[in-house]
């Protein structure tokens, strides 16, 4: 199957792209103005031997001296770096390919960083965007809204963030309402990020059925999915089929935490962020590369980010230079959210210390090759897009509920 909306680029090196196209966009960045939640410690903490076994003598402990569990529900991390680092990083890295640059940073439920990067770049280079949280019935999806216009970003950004942190107005018609009021806004690109990776912990099948509802219900709003760098190959080609099914434009999104760039990248000929969203939205057509570092094993990949997300960096600003100065919690000592670093002179228990210095190591480019052979078949990326069998996947149930404009 030949695939309809996208053309789609699998580079084994890396190369000059500016015969291709005249312009790259990086979507999907994270900076140290990112909140990212920590409720999975506990369902990951469980299955990792002997980190187990401490965090549960850790939690039994606790429960007994405080008289309840640990809440990590309002518990958060930040990455480590600036927003200027993570966008100069992801402009060298497009230029080295030959294209100029756009880049836009989506931070979850945060227009810090791009309100920051527009006092010095133009915003038709770095449009201002978010990772938007949307509350949907007992899980939740991540919505790329990117591209805001500069006079109502801070108005609609409030807008937006009231519905995800108000309960009263999780429902689909307040939710149509949001997803209305940002198609009617041209220059904005709407993206439903990492479609089909289950973030809720409900359970992979639990996942797919809540995918199903919010496509039937709200689909029409969505104009892309994402291709998502930093998951496997085997459930970016399921996205990829699932939105040819539907009709609709694939864009890419990086979803870097730590220092590398982005491992995929959206080409086109456009100058501004406006153009290219005008491409997807209304042409309905993309353009996108798979970078060589993404055919490196995943599991990797992901240790190394957390390698670089648990370093100490001396040269930082005081108070983002160790990983427990970028952890917050609520202790429930009457003082809030605070950091890790008010509690944890030296990092923490030296089991915790430990484990976290194992990461590190493990996170070492040296010991890739270990996991090369560790991955699954399925997820080894192929080295020529023209011989991947690409299988639509039966989706009637869905597409006879989304409107023309959609499917």
């Amino acid at each position: 199957m030949h695939l309809k909306q996208t053309r789609l680029h699998i580079l084994p090196k890396p190369k000059d792209l500016s015969r291709q196209a005249k312009t790259g966009v990086s979507l999907h960045c994270h900076t140290e103005h990112s909140k990212e939640m920590l409720e999975f410690i506990p369902h990951y903490a469980d299955k990792l031997p002997i980190i187990s076994y401490f965090w549960n003598r850790e939690r039994v402990n606790y429960q007994k001296r405080e008289g309840k569990d640990i809440d990590f529900s309002t518990a958060h991390w930040s990455p480590p770096m600036t927003a200027q680092m993570v966008f100069d990083s992801e402009k060298a890295q497009i230029n080295r390919f030959g294209l100029d640059a756009v880049t836009s940073i989506s931070d979850h439920d945060s227009i810090d960083s791009n309100l920051q990067i527009n006092e010095t770049t133009p915003n038709e280079q770095a449009p201002i965007s978010l990772e938007w949280t949307v509350p949907f019935s007992y899980g939740f999806f991540h919505v790329g809204v990117h591209n805001l216009p500069e006079e109502r970003a801070v108005e609609l950004t409030k807008t937006l963030l009231d519905y995800t942190f108000t309960k009263t107005n999780h429902n689909s018609e307040k939710l149509d309402e949001m997803f209305s009021m940002l198609n009617e806004i041209p220059q904005i690109l709407v993206v439903l990020n990492h479609p089909l990776w289950d973030i809720e912990i409900v359970g992979k099948e639990r996942h797919r059925l809540l995918l199903r509802d919010f496509i039937k219900r709200h689909g029409r709003w969505i104009h892309a999915f994402e291709v998502n760098g930093f998951r496997s190959w085997s459930e970016n080609k399921a996205v990829i089929e699932m939105a040819e099914a539907l009709g609709i434009p694939l864009v890419t999104g990086g979803d870097r935490h730590g220092c590398k760039p982005n491992t995929v990248l959206n080409l086109t000929d456009a100058k501004t962020f406006s153009e290219f969203a005008e491409e997807i939205r209304v042409d309905k057509r993309s353009e996108i590369v798979l970078m060589p570092e993404y055919s490196e094993p995943l599991h990797s990949r992901q240790l190394q980010s957390f390698s670089e997300i648990l370093k100490h960096y001396p040269e930082f600003s005081e108070g983002r230079k160790k990983w427990f100065d970028r952890v917050h919690v609520d202790t429930g000592d009457g003082h809030g959210l605070r950091k890790l670093s008010v509690h944890w002179v030296y990092g923490g228990p030296l089991w915790l210390r430990l484990a976290i210095r194992t990461l590190r190591v493990s996170g070492s480019p040296h010991l890739r090759p270990l996991f090369r052979y560790a991955m699954k078949p399925q997820d080894a990326v192929p080295k020529d897009v023209s011989k991947t069998k690409f299988e639509i996947p039966d989706l009637q149930d869905i597409t006879t509920n989304l409107s023309t404009d959609t499917v």
